[in-house]
């Protein structure tokens, strides 16, 4: 069941690349992005990186990790996994898990909790992002 709404972020992508691939093996792109939101009501500065891979059916798997700052200094990292798909206007949606991880006393809630996101990307590269914590 949701829980909570975590956090929610906007955001723009800074930068795109093609790993190297095996010939006729699959490849991979790495998104890079900035973003602005909030984490547990605390203002937060996002920077996060995701590699994003074409599936059967057009579907997308990705995996991504990042960091997550304070205007206090305070920091948490986060790893997490989605599937993606291609919808109308350019846009790609996103939808899967993350895992937090901080020593910030003040954010300490989000260790142990899994949250579950839905982020989208549209045609100029805007990102949207809000995460529920999975009770």
């Amino acid at each position: 069941m949701l829980g909570d709404l975590l956090g929610q972020h906007q955001g723009q992508i800074t930068g795109r690349r093609v790993l190297p691939f095996e010939e006729g093996g699959t490849p991979a792109v790495e998104v890079t992005y900035e973003a602005k939101g909030q984490l547990l009501a605390a203002d937060i500065t996002e920077t996060g990186t995701y590699v994003a891979m074409p599936r059967p059916g057009g579907t997308l798997a990705g995996e991504g990790q990042g960091v997550l700052m304070t205007a206090d200094g305070d920091m948490v990292t986060w790893k997490g996994q989605g599937v993606g798909r291609f919808v109308e206007g350019g846009r790609t949606v996103w939808r899967g898990a993350i895992f937090y991880r901080t020593d910030s006393q003040r954010l300490v809630q989000v260790n142990g909790a899994i949250g579950l996101f839905e982020y989208e990307v549209d045609d100029s590269g805007k990102t949207s992002a809000q995460v529920w914590e999975w009770k």
